[in-house]
């Protein structure tokens, strides 16, 4: 990997602190599980086959950073470029990963490591780079004033994410207890349901899983497709204790529900989850769904994410999970995306790129509203 201890190169780039180094390059994929194995933050989408099933070795670029000779911080860009060109963008996505595990987290270290990215991928590499910590407001307001210190800004101000987070250190009997009454109700109905429940980390289980989405989609006229045979094969390249965990649940051999987790440093993540019609009456979701609090519990996990809400774009979903945060479970709002762009060029194509992508997508969604509708006498 390439070493930066500075800003030889350009005269606005910030150097680093006297103590800090950071290496750019393409790590092998069993230094990066290492290297992973010592962040709280680790997650599924800083894992090096996250992004590489996708966009190859050209198109991911890995940071380490060391202080005093020891790894404080790392980060994986996903790298997208004009093609025949140097603008583009780099986006890394619930990154950097700077809160070591055993040890109090520093936020001067979270700063030299924004620092390094901007120098690298900013004004070395010409591109717009966008970042999105894993940080939520009111809990992480210091990491986002050191990104406007560094030069950050908001991407798209006054948007951004929410999700539910349920706290797992309370006993098990505990957590059940403060579900929401509803959610619990349907939970007791349905562990008298004669399911059955299978759970592990075969690629065939994603299989299943997908046909199931299928039938989803088609039932709420949704778009059927997903992004679940991307995370097969992003299964195939995660080692052991990293792997996704898939749970299924079947009544008399048949399909129910089932879905597609993640469980990484500190936190499990609810990734993908499919109903079948059949799914709808035995209430599996609610089985599978607490079987994986069950699962996090006994492997000494601390959180549980959902992976996103919104109540007014998905309702029904978005109680679901709610329900199932019950008393334990908090609604946060991430801090939102950040990016930094010196140099212009990358900022406009950036930005018209996904101005147009955004048109085709509203026109898509556009037509399929359209063929969705009943004609008249039809």
């Amino acid at each position: 990997m390439d070493r930066y201890t500075g800003g030889a190169q350009i005269a606005t780039m910030r150097e680093l602190d006297g103590e800090s180094v950071a290496e750019f390059g393409h790590c092998d994929r069993q230094s990066w599980y290492a290297l992973m194995s010592g962040f709280r933050d680790a997650n599924l989408y800083q894992t090096w086959s996250y992004e590489r099933v996708r966009y190859k070795q050209r198109g991911v670029v890995h940071m380490v950073m060391k202080k005093n000779h020891t790894v404080v911080a790392a980060a994986q860009a996903r790298i997208m470029r004009l093609p025949g060109t140097r603008v583009g963008i780099a986006y890394i996505r619930w990154g950097p990963m700077w809160r070591p595990s055993g040890s109090e987290e520093d936020g001067e270290v979270f700063r030299q490591a924004v620092r390094a990215l901007r120098n690298e991928f900013s004004h070395r590499r010409g591109l717009l780079l966008r970042l999105y910590p894993l940080a939520y407001r009111g809990r992480d307001e210091a990491v986002g004033r050191i990104l406007h210190e560094e030069g950050y800004r908001l991407h798209e101000a006054g948007k951004s994410d929410r999700t539910l987070v349920l706290d797992l250190k309370p006993p098990l009997d505990e957590l059940r207890a403060a579900l929401d009454q509803k959610w619990r109700n349907q939970l007791n109905q349905a562990e008298k349901n004669g399911l059955e429940l299978i759970s592990g980390e075969d690629e065939g289980l994603f299989d299943e899983i997908a046909k199931m989405h299928g039938e989803m989609a088609a039932r709420k006229g949704l778009d059927e497709s997903s992004d679940i045979g991307h995370l097969k094969m992003v299964q195939r390249g995660l080692p052991e204790g990293l792997k996704l965990r898939v749970v299924l649940c079947r009544r008399e051999g048949e399909l129910c529900a089932g879905a597609i987790f993640a469980a990484i440093g500190t936190t499990g993540v609810y990734v993908r989850g499919a109903t079948s019609d059949a799914g709808l009456k035995t209430k599996g979701s609610y089985v599978v769904q607490w079987a994986f609090v069950e699962w996090l519990k006994e492997h000494g996990f601390l959180r549980y994410d959902l992976n996103g809400i919104s109540p007014d774009a998905n309702p029904g979903t978005y109680h679901f999970k709610r329900g199932l945060a019950g008393k334990r479970g908090l609604d946060v709002e991430f801090l939102g995306r950040f990016q930094v762009a010196d140099s212009a060029l990358s900022e406009w194509i950036v930005k018209e790129g996904e101005w147009l992508l955004g048109g085709y997508r509203r026109m898509l969604r556009a037509t399929r509203s359209l063929r969705a509708t009943p004609r008249r006498g039809a």
